[in-house]
């Protein structure tokens, strides 16, 4: 149970897949939180993803409208809070006509926030990267990436990953130069998969569900790791809290390479008939990048195509003691769940 006098946390962008899992994880050891929204309207939205996620006291949560767009409300915002857990980020699902319309809010909103931390006095602030900004824009990479890696934004990447690489770079650029004491730590997840709480929830989930729907006929050769909110919510806290993670990056991830098709046996395997219309085979690479000319949403799959995308999440067992869940775990969790989505807008 939450008391005035416990720690408070911001969480940014409190509607989202990765931060209602943070938030739900924060109540549940007995912090306070504010967490920040675009609209207000959401807030019913969010208590009714944090009951679906088993809480039954939400006391301890408040909510506050700030965007990354502006200065409204952020130093209302921190005002108060311990720490800052930054999740929020522009969407890689709208199809921008420049790059800079994702670009630059992701790296404005980091600085904003950032900004805003320092100069109310939190402790540290941990911020929600993503492996967009380690491992992307590298021809014939070897090997799995670790947080030495940084993603080449020289490279003619998908403009939601160079936002990614270009915010995480300007954050520490800000620590270094700005942060006056102000501590940092990042979390840089892969797919991110596991229990889907409401109707937020991250492009990885989209193609589940596009696959259990029979949508997706066939899938592109793209090899991902992949990681459970769950454990990526852990994350956050442990990069919060320990005083080792002050200053480092973290690769959230199961270390587990697997192909879009190996996503569908999974389903098939855990959700039997409900699966039975996941792909079974996979597209030539020719075939999905000749589309991606003509489809603008295409063009980051066919970036991928043929990259060695794997990675090492050492640091985060060996540093923080962190022990993620299997792949598997986590892409049957967004089956199950993706089903029950799909079975209750169906009635």
């Amino acid at each position: 149970m939450s008391q005035p006098n416990h720690p408070l946390v911001l969480v940014t962008g409190g509607s989202g897949f990765i931060a209602v899992h943070v938030i739900l994880k924060l109540l549940e050891q007995g912090y306070r939180v504010r967490a920040t929204l675009r609209t207000m309207s959401r807030q019913d939205e969010v208590r009714a993803m944090l009951m679906s996620g088993g809480l039954t006291n939400l006391e301890a949560l408040s909510f506050i409208q700030a965007d990354l767009s502006s200065d409204q409300n952020w130093d209302a915002a921190v005002q108060g809070t311990d720490y800052v857990i930054q999740v929020a980020s522009p969407t890689p699902n709208k199809v921008y006509k420049d790059e800079n319309e994702m670009i630059q809010p992701a790296r404005e909103g980091v600085l904003r926030v950032l900004r805003a931390a320092r100069d109310a006095g939190v402790k540290r602030v941990v911020l929600t990267s993503a492996f967009g900004a380690i491992g992307v824009g590298h021809i014939n990479h070897k090997g799995p990436y670790t947080e030495e890696d940084w993603s080449n934004t020289d490279a003619n990447i998908h403009p939601y990953q160079k936002s990614k690489t270009i915010a995480e770079i300007a954050a520490w650029d800000f620590i270094r130069q700005e942060g006056h004491g102000l501590e940092l730590a990042t979390v840089n997840p892969v797919g991110v998969m596991g229990p889907i709480l409401g109707h937020d929830y991250s492009h990885s989930n989209e193609s589940v569900r596009q696959m259990i729907e029979g949508k997706m006929k066939a899938v592109p050769k793209i090899y991902s790791d992949y990681v459970d909110v769950r454990d990526v919510a852990d994350l956050h806290l442990l990069a919060m809290l320990r005083p080792e993670a002050n200053g480092q990056r973290f690769i959230a991830s199961s270390a587990e390479n697997l192909s879009m098709l190996e996503i569908a046996r999974i389903l098939r395997k855990h959700l039997g008939e409900d699966a039975k219309l996941a792909p079974r085979r996979e597209h030539p690479n020719i075939v999905v990048r000749t589309l991606a000319i003509f489809n603008p949403k295409l063009k980051m799959i066919a970036s991928l195509l043929g990259q060695d995308m794997s990675t090492s999440n050492q640091k985060a067992k060996r540093l923080l003691g962190w022990t993620p869940r299997s792949a598997e775990e986590a892409i049957a969790a967004t089956g199950r769940s993706m089903v029950d989505i799909i079975k209750g807008q169906m009635k």
